[in-house]
């Protein structure tokens, strides 16, 4: 674990691969309530492939300081792009899982001159409707001392399809995460954060696989949003099977190779 300094405190990250400086750079964003320990097959995948990945906690998740005032997803877009500014990135891919898909998207527009591939996976580019039963549900998840529990229980669910190898000793790191009451601020800060809407990626140069779990149960029709998102940033869409809302850790064995193919378009175009 290594940590980046930011003006309000440190991000957490892991760097895999840290001496294939000849390789391209790797950046993760987990999603909300989730640890950095998700992208680990991705992780070591890529490095072993001779690229270099770091995968970060969002602001006051995992390891990360929770000292921050801004939990959004354009905030986490400032923490990537600092993240592979600090490892001396170019032409970076960088790959974000549901807030994160819209961190890394936000980053790709922002910084054009840095991010030349995007993969967006479970992506919330736009603020989802949920009904009054998940509406009451999650206030009642977002309350101490029973929130912790109903989050990681909330966040096993979202695992539809494949259970990931070493799920349990994930879970454990999330419901650890969870306990501290500075961290559980943290983390419903962010889930109740005024994040951006990317409706329209004017602008985007980057190039962008989009990746959607087929049992991903954050919506209702996980193909029509993964297809919409591939409208918005004009880029190809891959649905996993077997998956939910974690392709990282549910189907690592279709994620990497699409990594490494985009990898592989972006070296060609450099």
């Amino acid at each position: 674990m290594r940590h980046l300094t930011r003006p309000q405190g440190r991000i957490a990250y892991d760097l895999y691969g840290a001496d294939h400086t000849d390789g391209t750079l790797v950046v993760c964003v987990p999603g909300m309530f989730d640890h950095r320990a998700s992208f680990r097959f991705v992780g070591e995948a890529l490095a072993a492939a001779g690229h270099r990945v770091a995968v970060m906690d969002l602001r006051g998740h995992g390891d990360s300081d929770a000292t921050f005032d801004d939990h959004t997803n354009r905030a986490a877009a400032t923490d990537a792009i600092a993240l592979a500014e600090e490892l001396g990135g170019r032409d970076v891919v960088m790959v974000g899982t549901s807030m994160g898909g819209a961190a890394v998207t936000i980053a790709a527009l922002e910084r054009p001159d840095l991010v030349a591939g995007i993969v967006p996976m479970a992506a919330f580019l736009r603020a989802g409707k949920p009904n009054l039963f998940m509406r009451a549900a999650l206030r009642l998840m977002l309350l101490r001392p029973w929130g912790p529990r109903l989050l990681t229980g909330f966040y096993d669910g979202l695992h539809k399809g494949r259970t990931p190898q070493g799920h349990r000793e994930q879970l454990d790191r999330v419901l650890a995460m969870l306990r501290p009451a500075d961290r559980f601020r943290a983390v419903r800060d962010t889930v109740n954060a005024p994040n951006e809407e990317v409706l329209a990626a004017e602008g985007l140069r980057a190039r962008a696989v989009v990746v959607g779990g087929e049992l991903d149960p954050d919506w209702k029709d996980p193909a029509a949003e993964a297809a919409w998102v591939g409208s918005v940033v004009g880029g190809r869409v891959v649905m996993l099977p077997e998956c939910g809302h974690y392709p990282q850790s549910q189907r690592p064995d279709l994620v990497v190779p699409l990594l490494e193919e985009l990898i592989a378009q972006v070296r060609a175009d450099a």
